[in-house]
C-alpha cells in the first residue's frame, strides 16, 4: 500500500470559482470564512505544519477549496511564491491544488510548470451529463477528458474528485462514473458523500421536495461497491467522507449522509461483504461441521479492530451472518503471527486463511 503524503492544507473557499453549484457552500464545508490569507498568516499555517513533520520528504502544500487556476493570476502567483519558497528550503514533495476540470488548459498548465507543482486534482464529482447539469457544475464531461489529457503532457500527479448521490445520480450512474474515472487512471482518488447545507440552492431543493439525499446507510453501500474496482485498477483513494467541522457540526448541516466516521463505516461494509463472499465460498465445509467448538475467526491486532468496527457493528453483523446462514457461534481472536491483511477463520482441524484485499480505507 502506498503511503499517504503529508498536505499542509491551506483553504481558499469560492476563489476562482465561476458559480455556486446547488451543493456548495464551501465556508461551511472547510469551516474557513475569509477567502484569501494574509502572508502572515499563511506562513504560519505552514510553519505549524512542519513544525512536526518537517524531516518528512513527502510533505505537500497544498490549495483546496476553491478552483485554484482560476485566480486572478496575481492571487496564485502569491500563494505560489510562497508556497515554492518552502517547498525548495525544506525540499519537500510539491505543491497540490484543486481546481475545476473547466480550468485547465496548456496555457494553464505552462504558467504552473514555473512552480514546483506536484499534484492537480480535478473537481469532476461526476461524469454523467444529466447529474452534472441537475447539480448546475456548468462543466461537461469532454472538459474532463480535455483536462486529464493536458495535465498528461506535464510530470504531474493526477487526482480526481467525485460526489455520490447528487441530483439526478443513481447507482448505475455512480458505478458508470466510477468506471470511466478507472479508465482514465488517476493516481488518487477522493469520494465524498453529497450533503444537504445551509444557504444553497441543494438546501431549497430539500425542502421543497425536489431532491432526496442518500442515507448514511445507502451512501455507505454505494462507495463500499466500487471500492475493489478502485483497488484493482492500482488507484489510491486518499479521502473517504468529510472531515468533521465545526461549520458541519453547528447548523449548517441539513440533512444527507453526514457522518464522523463515514471512512470507517466504509470499511467494516467492505470488511464484512469480502467476509459473506469467501464465508460462502466454504459454506458446504462449514455446514458440515457438527463440532462443539464456535468458529473462530482471527486476525492481528488491526484486523481485529476492523472485525469489531464502528461501535461493534461489525462484529453483530459478522455474528448474525454465521447464525442465520450457517447456525453456527462464532468468536473473535488476535494473532499477532498473522500479517496486517490477512483473516484466517477455523472450525475443527480447518484453518482457512482469506487473505482480504480491502485494507486500504
Amino acid at each position: 500500500m502506498k503511503k499517504k503524503s503529508m498536505n499542509i492544507p491551506i483553504f481558499i473557499p469560492h476563489l476562482g470559482c465561476p458559480n455556486d453549484c446547488v451543493f456548495c457552500n464551501q465556508r461551511h464545508i472547510s469551516g474557513v470564512k475569509k477567502e484569501q490569507q494574509e502572508e502572515q498568516q499563511l506562513r504560519h499555517q505552514i510553519e505549524r505544519y512542519l513544525e512536526t513533520g518537517k524531516e518528512r520528504k513527502d510533505i505537500e502544500i497544498a490549495f483546496f477549496g476553491g478552483s485554484f487556476t482560476g485566480i486572478d493570476v496575481e492571487i496564485q502567483k502569491f500563494y505560489l511564491e510562497i508556497g515554492k519558497e518552502y517547498v525548495e528550503k525544506y525540499q519537500l514533495k510539491g505543491i497540490r491544488m484543486s481546481t475545476r476540470p473547466d480550468y485547465i488548459s496548456n496555457e494553464i498548465l505552462a504558467f504552473l510548470s514555473n512552480y514546483p507543482v506536484s499534484a492537480i486534482e480535478l473537481g469532476v464529482q461526476s461524469m454523467d451529463e444529466q447529474v452534472l447539469k441537475a447539480s448546475k457544475r456548468n462543466h461537461t464531461v469532454e472538459d474532463v477528458y480535455q483536462a486529464v489529457a493536458c495535465i498528461r503532457q506535464y510530470p504531474i500527479e493526477l487526482g480526481l474528485q467525485v460526489m455520490v448521490g447528487l441530483p439526478k445520480d443513481t447507482y448505475e450512474t455512480f458505478l458508470e462514473t466510477i468506471q470511466k474515472m478507472i479508465r482514465l487512471q488517476p493516481e488518487t482518488l477522493r469520494i465524498y458523500p453529497t450533503l444537504v447545507i445551509q444557504n444553497t440552492e441543494l438546501d431549497v431543493m430539500y425542502k421543497q421536495d425536489e431532491y432526496a439525499p442518500l442515507s448514511v446507510e445507502e451512501a455507505v453501500a454505494y462507495v463500499g461497491n466500487v471500492l475493489p474496482l478502485i483497488y484493482q485498477a492500482g488507484i489510491q483513494v486518499i479521502r473517504i467522507g468529510l472531515q468533521a467541522n465545526e461549520g458541519l457540526n453547528t447548523g449548517a448541516y441539513i440533512a444527507g449522509p453526514y457522518h464522523p466516521a463515514f471512512g470507517e463505516l466504509v470499511s467494516d461494509y467492505c470488511l464484512y461483504q469480502e467476509i459473506v463472499q469467501r464465508m460462502n465460498d466454504y459454506q458446504g465445509e462449514i455446514r458440515q461441521y457438527n463440532g462443539e467448538e464456535k468458529l473462530v475467526m482471527s486476525g492481528n491486532r488491526k484486523m481485529y479492530q476492523r472485525l469489531m468496527g464502528h461501535q461493534q457493528k461489525n462484529r453483530e453483523n459478522i455474528c448474525r451472518f454465521f447464525q442465520e446462514r450457517f447456525e453456527k457461534k462464532v468468536v473473535f481472536k488476535t494473532d499477532l503471527s498473522l500479517e496486517e491483511n490477512e483473516l484466517v477463520v477455523s472450525y475443527g482441524q480447518e484453518r482457512k486463511l482469506c487473505g482480504m484485499i480491502l485494507d486500504k480505507v
